[in-house]
């Protein structure tokens, strides 16, 4: 499957400069709100350590690249329109933003731990990340909220049948966030209120609401303009509060990250996304190479620029997506000669058979079993696939 990483976080904050970034597109920047209007998609790349290399041979991707046996995996990446206190019920572009995030799978929230912008993107000096990061998971549970009470209403109202269990209505109710019955089994009884919506007061629903959300929306935390001594001591600060343990913080600075790839493009650094450290190549100037120690401070401090790290974390540790191989009839090739020429990022928990239907429903159809490339193993349909399988997968189709 595909996956769709959302960029989330209120106008201003580099959320844009981050997606540039990240895909090295050009969408307008800008430190007014609403610079971005309507969501930019592009291709963004997580890392995976290539399987070539261990069969003494090298890769031929289709998509994506291999970099000194480093694999860049192409995701999704989907800059959502801006956002502001009172979205739920409508404000700025808050149906726009609603709409455009519910097709992403996991969510990166940019947060300027700088403290330079206020919850509706206008510049000031000493705001709490905290707030920024507060408001956005209020506007989410209040989204949810809205739609949970409409399953209440029609699971009160006698429309269902006496049969249907209120889990099923909701599941129905909320089936846009990719839930189903026995995810809200599950939750009602992680909140422990029971199955009478009845006796549910109002503090129950959002409590439920709220675990929804985070089950089906998860999100980390990318605290963005990290090169400034502001956001450090708001990173220490918050990072130490047990109220956000819940969330994984990762300190970034895109303005570091876009230096270093536009550098890399001039061929004045070698410099490869998600490394700790680069090396000037080209003559520049006194200034440039100032403004490049300065970035080579701040990957010491902190081991990388955080906009790879955020992108990895958000599927590899957040969502436990699995990046799979498939080998070829001589464990790694095809018959055109390409040497592992894909790497596919399936959920988690999948299984020989899932992944094979992964590769193609026909595949699916028609499987036999899989052999494990590294082993020569054979693999039955239950299997569980692990990170970086080869695996070879015999159909009849």
């Amino acid at each position: 499957m595909s996956y769709r990483i959302g960029l989330v976080g209120k106008p201003s904050v580099g959320k844009s400069s981050f997606f540039n970034a990240a895909t090295m597109n050009d969408v307008p920047e800008g430190a007014y709100p609403f610079t971005t209007i309507d969501p930019s998609v592009g291709e963004a790349y997580v890392r995976v350590e290539c399987a070539a290399p261990e069969f003494d041979e090298e890769c031929t991707p289709n998509v994506g690249y291999c970099d000194d046996e480093v694999r860049f995996v192409p995701t999704k990446l989907v800059d959502v329109a801006g956002l502001i206190p009172g979205a739920h019920e409508g404000a700025g572009l808050g149906n726009q933003f609603l709409t455009d995030l519910n097709e992403t799978d996991v969510l990166i929230h940019v947060v300027d731990f700088s403290g330079e912008t206020d919850l509706e993107g206008e510049p000031t000096e000493g705001h709490d990340p905290r707030k920024d990061i507060d408001f956005l998971e209020e506007e989410l549970d209040q989204w949810y909220l809205g739609i949970l009470e409409k399953g209440i209403e029609r699971y009160e109202s006698g429309y269902t049948t006496e049969d249907d269990a209120i889990e099923e209505e909701l599941a129905e109710q909320m089936s846009a966030f990719k839930t189903n019955e026995d995810e809200i089994k599950r939750l009602v009884r992680r909140v422990d209120v029971g199955f009478d919506p009845a006796a549910w007061e109002d503090d129950d629903k959002l409590g439920l609401a709220r675990e929804i959300r985070k089950e089906t929306k998860p999100m980390v935390i990318a605290a963005n303009k990290m090169d400034t001594p502001e956001a450090q001591d708001n990173y220490e600060a918050i990072a130490s509060d047990p109220d956000y343990d819940h969330l994984t913080i990762v300190p970034a600075s895109a303005h570091a990250e876009k230096a270093l790839k536009s550098a890399d493009k001039a061929g004045v650094v070698d410099y490869r996304p998600g490394d700790d450290d680069f090396e000037i190549t080209g003559d520049i100037s006194s200034d440039q190479e100032q403004g490049l120690e300065q970035i080579r401070d701040f990957l010491d401090a902190y081991g990388a620029t955080g906009v790879q790290a955020a992108l990895e974390t958000a599927l590899f540790d957040v969502l436990g997506v699995v990046p799979v191989f498939p080998g070829g009839a001589n464990g790694l090739g095809n018959e055109r000669g390409e040497v592992l020429p894909d790497c596919y990022l399936i959920p988690p928990n999948s299984t020989a058979e899932d992944f094979a239907y992964s590769l193609h429903s026909d595949i699916g159809d028609g499987f036999l079993h899989a052999i494990d490339c590294r082993s020569n193993r054979q693999l039955g349909k239950a299997y569980e696939v692990e990170p970086r399988d080869v695996i070879e997968v015999i159909t009849t189709n």
